[in-house]
């Protein structure tokens, strides 16, 4: 399966391949090598994503954009967040002062910091999420937050949400297990394991034995089903 990456960096990357002349060979180099990180790294195979990335980021430099950059870095931080991984988005910290607001926004996004943003300059994946957490309970508002997280059409981003989700101290049950059968349904590894182990340790501090039983039996499974995810 080929990943399809976001809207807004596929606009970014490849925003002139619709019209003449051709876009130029970092374009198409960039968007191959990111679609291919991110397969690799949602797969577990950390070796090749950082193989493809390095590609990636090599292509977007030969411009000497750093707005571009700072996009690219984010949709490393983005995939990380899918996966639980989490670093505040240490490679677009370097390149924060020249990008411009909807990068800025997106970061703050990532890293869980909402209060105060403006969820227009969001990628529009994630506009509803924000808005509907601020007025969730506790905040003005009433709807669970799994019902816009499983409403999301792409299941990449239903992933970077729940993450996010996750930093914002926010996270219901519903929620992980949206996550959980995201990843599941897609077959990548990497957050699987990473919601799964979520999901357990909840399920373990809540004293529910067989269900605790239940989940470690699936990331054994998973755990069987390749050696890149250590």
């Amino acid at each position: 399966m080929i990943l399809r990456l976001t809207p807004w960096l596929a606009a970014l990357l490849l925003g002139a391949c619709a019209s003449a002349p051709p876009p130029p060979d970092w374009q198409a180099n960039a968007y191959s090598a990111l679609k291919s990180y991110s397969n690799a790294y949602l797969s577990g195979n950390s070796r090749l994503a950082n193989v493809e990335l390095d590609r990636a980021k090599a292509a977007v430099a030969s411009t000497g954009r750093p707005d571009w950059m700072a996009r690219t870095e984010l949709t490393r931080c983005a995939i990380r967040v899918a996966s639980l991984e989490f670093d505040d988005c240490a490679g677009y910290a370097p390149l924060a002062q020249d990008a411009p607001p909807s990068e800025q926004t997106y970061a703050a996004y990532l890293t869980g910091r909402w209060t105060g943003i403006n969820p227009a300059l969001l990628p529009e994946h994630h506009r509803a999420l924000v808005t509907e957490r601020a007025g969730a309970p506790g905040q003005g508002g009433s709807t669970p937050t799994s019902g816009v997280l499983a409403a999301m059409k792409d299941p990449l981003a239903r992933l970077v949400a729940a993450g996010a989700l996750l930093q914002t101290g926010h996270l219901s049950p519903p929620d992980i297990a949206v996550a959980v059968d995201t990843a599941s349904a897609q077959g990548w590894r990497r957050p699987l394991l990473a919601w799964l182990g979520v999901q357990h340790q909840r399920a373990r501090d809540a004293g529910e034995h067989a269900a605790a039983a239940r989940i470690q039996r699936r990331i054994d499974l998973v755990l069987q089903s390749g050696s890149h995810v250590p």
